[in-house]
């Protein structure tokens, strides 16, 4: 059994969390929509987690919707006193499972009061404000309205931090001329690397960059490049591109995702890979596409 520890601890609010995280979003059913296919192995993968060292959970209330928050009380609660839970808000589903945003000031606080209920807390730990300018990619344009209702939800102690998630650098810094911001999370990978500047920026101010799809999300990565490091390392290729994120940056954070207790394991197992750094100058050339090589 892996001990997530290997690669260190960053602070994630008030909190001090193993690197390596897990992200809950494929604990719901197809497309993130509706219940898992097999929820005893939705709850086992989540008790693996937390007893093989994972202490930071990335979840969202309109995964399912409601179902992976409801999964994860079950799973978890009473929840120890090192466990961070991050959700997110400013999305809810249709009933075709589309993506629809809910940014009014009513749609945000019944998102954190839902949260709250279905994760069985009093108080959420850190919320991140999702920009859903694009659904696709961060877009630039004002996040000011809905973030100043999540600052009032955290006056009235409903939330201790506040972070942002599909943002750029502009509304960044004008999130954080509103509350402090605790982390940025956005899409990130071995070949998906358009924050490569932010991370360096938001590593000197000491604030953690939380990599979503951080193996590529519902297209894995792919790389003949890849393929040859994971063969002369006996890894898989996942494994490395894992390991990449770990040696990339200290303040990086990343939550892989996955609904099978096997592939958690090995997910975890990223953390003792090494790297050498002739094999991550060579990984660095990866960009641009899943397909590239």
């Amino acid at each position: 059994m892996s001990s997530v520890n290997k690669s260190g601890t960053f602070k994630l609010g008030s909190r001090s969390v193993n690197r390596l995280g897990y992200g809950a979003m494929q604990l719901a059913g197809p497309g993130v929509f509706g219940p898992p296919k097999d929820r005893a192995a939705a709850l086992a993968v989540l008790r693996e987690a937390v007893t093989s060292g994972v202490n930071h959970i990335d979840t969202a209330d309109f995964y399912g919707p409601h179902v992976t928050n409801q999964i994860i009380r079950e799973a978890l609660a009473p929840y120890r006193d090192d466990l961070v839970i991050v959700t997110k808000i400013s999305a809810r589903r249709g009933e075709d499972g589309s993506w629809i945003p809910a940014l009014s000031r009513d749609e945000l606080t019944q998102a954190v009061h839902d949260s709250l209920r279905n994760l069985g807390l009093d108080v959420l730990e850190v919320v991140n404000l999702r920009s859903m300018l694009d659904v696709h990619g961060p877009a630039e344009g004002s996040i000011e309205a809905p973030l100043t209702v999540l600052a009032d939800l955290q006056r009235q102690g409903l939330v201790k931090h506040i972070g942002l998630s599909n943002v750029t650098p502009t509304q960044i810094a004008e999130g954080r001329r509103i509350c402090e911001i605790v982390c940025v999370q956005n899409q990130y990978n071995l070949v998906q690397r358009a924050d490569d500047l932010l991370i360096d920026s938001l590593a000197r101010e000491g604030i953690p960059y939380v990599p979503f799809f951080p193996l590529g999300g519902f297209t894995p990565l792919q790389s003949s490049t890849l393929s040859e490091v994971a063969s002369q390392h006996e890894v898989t290729p996942m494994q490395v591109a894992l390991a990449w994120l770990l040696q990339r940056s200290p303040n990086i954070l990343p939550i892989p995702g996955t609904s099978s207790v096997a592939h958690l394991r090995e997910n975890l197992a990223a953390e003792t890979l090494s790297l050498s750094p002739q094999v991550l100058q060579a990984l660095d050339g990866i960009r641009s596409t899943p397909t590239s090589a």
